[in-house]
């Protein structure tokens, strides 16, 4: 089988800022409102990964993956791709917890991509019901993000994790930041943000960090049956 370098995101301007897509190696973090296409992003990855013959381990912790979303991405080959595309879902924190402390035992050499959706979910659901415990859970919240950073590194694999967002208190312009923030930006490689916009088909992302070093940069995004893509630039948002 052959070494899995890069797995392309579906936006062609993304990927040539990333060097071809996802690398491997690469802890990536996607954050936004809902309804901004992190779950069908993460989706279209997975579906990118299995046309090149490598398996992914799609951690679906929120129940959103979608079967007719993903036949929709990939109608031509769907057989083909979902059988690549290794789905787990844990009811919990501690189910969660389980999954990512085994991603050794379940990732093997054929698989090119592991995904977690969302990794704050059930972080906060198990919050609002420990409020007291909050400091415990940020802290395996942080034990959980460096094991993902660390089996990316060792087993030379690209790691997805898409997060929620919360509203920036005082902020006049509508900030959002993931939950956990400083936890999951800390460890990640790679970090985007989603933004709805007026147009209800199109999204805007803002890529704030990525292994060159480069600048933030803004992406205009469309989104479709077929998934999510470039924008075209003769069309207005």
């Amino acid at each position: 089988m052959t070494v899995l370098m890069n797995i392309p995101t579906g936006s062609v301007s993304i990927d040539n800022i990333l060097g071809g897509g996802l690398p491997a190696g690469n802890l990536g973090l996607i954050y936004g409102e809902a309804e901004t296409g992190k779950t069908t992003f993460a989706m279209q990855c997975a579906a990118n990964c299995a046309r090149q013959g490598h398996k992914t381990l799609f951690v679906d912790c929120d129940g959103t993956f979608s079967a007719r979303r993903l036949s929709q991405i990939v109608s031509e080959r769907f057989k083909e791709i979902a059988e690549l595309i290794i789905l787990m879902r844990p009811e919990n924190f501690r189910e969660q917890t389980t999954v990512i402390d085994r991603l050794a035992d379940y990732v093997t050499r054929s698989f090119g991509l592991i995904v977690i959706d969302t990794l704050t979910s059930l972080y906060r659901l198990r919050v609002a019901e420990s409020p007291g415990k909050t400091f415990e859970l940020n802290r395996e919240l942080n034990r959980q993000m460096a094991s993902l950073a660390q089996v990316a590194r060792i087993q030379k694999i690209a790691v997805l994790v898409t997060s929620q967002v919360r509203s920036v208190l005082n902020d006049m312009n509508g900030s959002v930041e993931p939950v956990g923030t400083r936890v999951v930006k800390f460890w990640a490689d790679t970090i985007m943000i989603m933004k709805p916009i007026e147009n209800p088909r199109g999204i805007r992302a803002v890529l704030e960090k990525n292994p060159k070093g480069s600048q933030p940069m803004t992406f205009n995004l469309k989104v479709d049956e077929t998934g999510i893509h470039d924008y075209p630039a003769a069309d207005r948002l």
